[in-house]
């Protein structure tokens, strides 16, 4: 089964959105390692192993990542491009983010960086493919 640009694009959304909550897996494990105070979350920050800091870290930046490329995506999707490349860079993106977690929590800060160029490059390349579709 071969996916359709348009369908890949939404599919992508959907998966972007997934990857934003996989580090918060390693989070909660870390909470239960310490313990969990369900009177103050937040505060039990510093207790956690520097491990879950790292995926508490990773899972902010996804967030703000996430808006970004649903953006972009849509943008992709409501003008209508269909190409490889917008296919490319969504998958890109995808692979990106979740290269960036894994570097994150292992505290690999160049390859961490080299991924989240990549996922900013594939934002930047799918907006610029919806603004020359509609120029």
């Amino acid at each position: 089964m071969q996916l359709s640009t348009h369908a890949l694009l939404l599919y992508s959304i959907a998966a972007a959105a997934a990857l934003v909550y996989l580090p918060f897996l390693l989070v909660g494990f870390g909470r239960l390692q310490t313990g969990y105070d369900m009177a103050s979350p937040r505060a039990m920050f510093d207790k956690l192993p520097i491990y879950a800091q790292r995926a508490t870290w990773a899972h902010q930046n996804s967030f703000e990542s996430f808006g970004l490329f649903a953006a972009a995506a849509l943008m992709a999707y409501v003008t209508q491009v269909d190409t490889a490349n917008a296919a490319y860079m969504a998958i890109a993106y995808l692979i990106a983010r979740l290269l960036y977690s894994v570097f994150y929590i292992l505290n690999l800060p160049l390859l961490r960086s080299l991924m989240f160029a990549v996922g900013s490059v594939a934002i930047g390349s799918l907006m610029l493919q919806s603004l020359s579709q509609v120029a």
